[in-house]
């Protein structure tokens, strides 16, 4: 009877233990359930499909327009827009075309600027993981914290995340093109300080290698017109392609300074830009930026034209050569050759007289041999233009004597008269060498002239004719050919193309405000 008593005894206290350590795990699952906040998706319904198999068509469908991979090296980083998919899912799916979708990552750092919360510093998700209508995106959660704790410009701020759209968006393309399994790290940032970007970059800049893919979430210029938002928007992807940090806040400057109707910002995420740019720019031996498409939301059928926002694809790669220095003209540069411009027109119009040139104040890059048209506008509208390509002689000579070729052999208007020198203003169009294209699909509207060569005959559109008429590429093309090149409209398929880049500036900008 002891024995029994003492076994119920034993039992008895055995079966606390059990219900105490059951407590105890309970507690803790449930704490730790507690810490675990899965976000759910803010703007699926809005930016994008919330059905999961709408989306994925949808998805399928973007990529199947989206240009091909066309970066050299390893794809470390990429930037794509993050507005609404029937507006920007074209070009965010040629961004995300540049990456190999077999290769396996050991994080996505996916970074983008906060739209709704200003804060000092960088706020890393670190809460629990992120959903989607494709399913669960897992967020390195010891990384996070690990950012956080060691470097005081990374916060937690979990509400800054709750509703912001830049980098949930980002996330179906990721799972719907990446084969392999993925952990993000969701990064916003609140700042608006260079230095405090700089500060940021230093801490990631371990992370920028080839075991981790960075996908910067920039919408670029907000609310121009559509032609006023190419010529900004190329202006600010040129200068992120040059890989300097410095030209681009210059460029974003030089978008502010020309008071451009509309205008509320060059590019959402410049903080998210800057940073990867003080990050790739100690290893310019090695990184190259590559602009693989651009489009704004008036080039799609729901957009309106008269007030847009610009979209680009850039690739950042591991070429493994140094990225070619872009031809830049300093302000300077450029007031100096309108300026040669205006004298040699008023000169050889007014006077009959060709402007002597001084050439012993002019910078370098006025004295290199280069091509370059002059554009006449009369109240707005043409009244002359014409250029050259491979001069054999500097760039300040032939801005001179395409001044006068453009008031007096341009064989589609009379030549100028000294009446209508007052209403005339100056436009100039700095070109880039010419490179010869395989495929239509290199060339991209706003950013590109073409030259179309087919035997003796030849002719070219400057970039700003595209941005100016909203042609497809296909009516570019065609226009170049048939109108300018006398070769019919589908002459360009068997042609020589040829791309080149055009600085171009004008009297307007440097006119007194």
């Amino acid at each position: 009877m002891k024995i029994l008593c003492k076994f119920v005894k034993n039992m008895n206290h055995m079966f606390k233990t059990v219900i105490f350590s059951l407590i105890v795990l309970t507690f803790q699952v449930s704490h730790a359930s507690a810490q675990i906040k899965t976000r759910s998706p803010a703007v699926a319904g809005s930016f994008y499909s919330a059905d999961p198999e709408t989306l994925r068509k949808d998805l399928e469908f973007l990529f199947s327009r989206a240009l091909p991979g066309s970066a050299k090296g390893q794809v470390l980083a990429i930037i794509a827009p993050h507005a609404g998919y029937p507006f920007s899912g074209e070009v965010a799916a040629s961004s995300y075309k540049q990456v190999d979708p077999t290769r396996s990552y050991k994080n996505i750092f996916v970074i983008g600027s906060s739209h709704r919360y200003a804060f000092e510093g960088a706020a890393v998700y670190q809460s629990g993981n992120f959903e989607t209508p494709l399913g669960v995106v897992p967020v390195n959660l010891d990384l996070a914290a690990k950012l956080i704790k060691n470097e005081p410009a990374f916060i937690k701020h979990e509400q800054a995340h709750r509703s912001e759209h830049s980098l949930e968006v980002q996330l179906p393309f990721l799972q719907y093109y990446l084969e392999k399994d993925f952990q993000i790290v969701p990064i916003l940032l609140g700042t608006r300080s260079p230095r405090i970007c700089q500060k940021l970059a230093t801490v990631l800049q371990p992370y920028f290698n080839e075991d981790n893919l960075f996908v910067i979430s920039a919408d670029f210029s907000h609310y121009p017109d559509y032609r006023n938002a190419t010529e900004a928007d190329i202006n600010t992807a040129t200068a992120i392609c040059s890989n300097s940090p410095e030209e681009f806040l210059s460029a974003i400057d030089e978008n502010e300074e020309k008071n451009i109707p509309n205008l509320a910002t060059s590019a959402c995420a410049w903080p998210a830009i800057l940073t990867l740019l003080y990050i790739t720019e100690q290893d310019p031996e090695r990184i190259s930026y590559k602009l693989v498409h651009y489009q704004n939301s008036g080039d799609s059928p729901h957009g309106d034209k008269s007030r847009v926002v610009g979209y680009c694809a850039i690739a950042i790669s591991n070429e493994g050569t140094k990225t070619e220095a872009r031809f830049m003209l300093s302000k300077e540069d450029k007031k100096d050759l309108l300026e040669i411009a205006r004298l040699t027109l008023d000169n050889y119009i007014g006077k009959g007289l060709i402007q002597p040139v001084n050439n012993s104040t002019y910078s370098s890059i006025l004295q290199t041999h280069t091509g370059a048209f002059v554009t006449l506008q009369k109240n707005g509208k043409l009244r002359g233009c014409i250029g050259r390509f491979q001069p054999d002689q500097p760039l300040y000579l032939v801005v001179r004597d395409m001044t006068i070729s453009a008031s007096t052999k341009d064989y589609r208007f009379k030549p100028v008269t000294p009446l209508e020198l007052e209403d005339i203003e100056l436009e100039i169009s700095v070109l880039t060498p010419l490179v010869r294209i395989q495929d239509p699909s290199e060339i991209l509207l706003g950013l590109h002239g073409i030259y179309i060569k087919k035997g003796a005959n030849s002719g070219t559109f400057l970039p700003q004719v595209a941005t100016e008429t909203g042609w497809t590429l296909e009516e570019f093309l065609g226009h170049c050919a048939k109108d300018k090149a006398q070769i019919g409209w589908n002459g360009w398929k068997d042609a020589e193309l040829y791309t080149y880049e055009a600085l171009i500036f004008s009297e307007n900008e440097f006119s007194e405000k």
